[in-house]
């Protein structure tokens, strides 16, 4: 009976990836991502598994589980496992391991199309914001999203110097990781931020002025449409709209809201190191002047920019971004 329940699961879930793929061959060992699959199809796989077989997946474990073996064998269980605090994005043997941390309620697969551009040896674990599956509590203070991944980190890595990457509300995360490192005397190691800023709330008052006018004219005379290939907001809004489960949806939404409270909350402290700042060419809704924001923050502080907005950034210009990560990584003593 249970051979039967197995071999059931296994031809409803090769039939889904056959389908979402496009595929009509695929064994038990492949790699869904290494055969074509994407975060959009990751989660058209979760939504067709919970329609046909019950079961919610988030679509974030499927990196986890890449495979119809693996993926299989997680279904068989009264309880699914949850997602942990870091995802391997991609293998490596080689080189200090880089940690990237994602966006205000987003997932480690915004990283997708820039992992796959890091032409590098060593590994890439994303940073996954806990309670993204629904099992946890989200958290709301970018302290406590430090200490939680510093943790998890340190399983992986025992000690510095590291490579933290944080996109947006990420960049506060591992500022904040590389501050308890330092006070603990440690080596934080390289600390790059991209595109991430406070809450408007704790900008200069000059900052704030500067920030409200220019949203306000966009607001009056209506935004220009961005040139093509730009990297746009839509691109964004596409993957908020990826097919997940419902009560995934659920879970990512009480994460995004508790996120946002943590953003608010949160007011920058002197960080005695240097930050290397990566921001969008194309300002959008976040300050245009990040070196007004932040060298009053941190004892060095690098500025250079790549093209797109704040999230083209991440997917249209990946490869631009994958080569400031690829030479700031050769100052590494691996």
């Amino acid at each position: 009976m249970a051979q039967s329940a197995t071999s059931r699961i296994v031809d409803v879930v090769t039939s889904i990836c056959a389908n979402v793929l496009g595929k009509p061959d695929i064994a038990a060992c492949d790699n869904f991502f290494e055969i074509g699959g994407t975060p959009k199809a990751a989660g058209e796989l979760s939504c067709e598994i919970e329609r046909r077989l019950g079961r919610s997946v988030s679509p974030v474990m499927i990196y986890h589980m890449p495979t119809i073996a693996s993926l299989t064998n997680a279904l068989q269980d009264a309880t699914f496992p949850q997602i942990p605090p870091l995802t391997l994005l991609k293998a490596g043997k080689v080189g200090v391991p880089l940690f990237v941390a994602h966006g205000l309620g987003g997932s480690v697969l915004e990283f997708f199309d820039l992992v796959a551009k890091l032409d590098s040896v060593r590994p890439i674990y994303g940073m996954q914001a806990k309670g993204s599956d629904g099992t946890s509590e989200p958290l709301d203070r970018i302290e406590d999203m430090a200490e939680f991944h510093l943790a998890a980190i340190r399983q992986v890595q025992a000690s510095g110097p590291y490579f933290l990457v944080g996109h947006s509300l990420g960049g506060l995360v591992v500022l904040e990781i590389a501050r308890r490192i330092a006070d603990g005397g440690g080596s934080p190691g390289l600390v790059v931020m991209i595109d991430s800023y406070p809450h408007l709330k704790h900008l200069a008052p000059s900052q704030q002025v500067r920030l409200i006018t220019r949203l306000a004219a966009r607001r009056v005379f209506g935004r220009k449409a961005p040139p093509a290939n730009s990297g746009s907001n839509a691109e964004k809004t596409e993957r908020e709209q990826m097919a997940m489960p419902p009560n995934i949806q659920a879970a990512m939404r009480r994460v995004r809201e508790r996120s946002y409270v943590a953003l608010e909350r949160y007011r920058p402290r002197f960080y005695n190191g240097r930050i290397r700042f990566v921001r969008a060419e194309i300002a959008s809704v976040f300050p245009d002047d990040a070196a007004a924001v932040w060298t009053q923050y941190a004892k060095e502080f690098e500025l250079e920019s790549v093209p797109g907005d704040h999230f083209g950034m991440l997917t249209t210009y990946a490869d631009k971004l994958a080569e400031v990560l690829i030479r700031y990584s050769r100052e590494l003593n691996d």
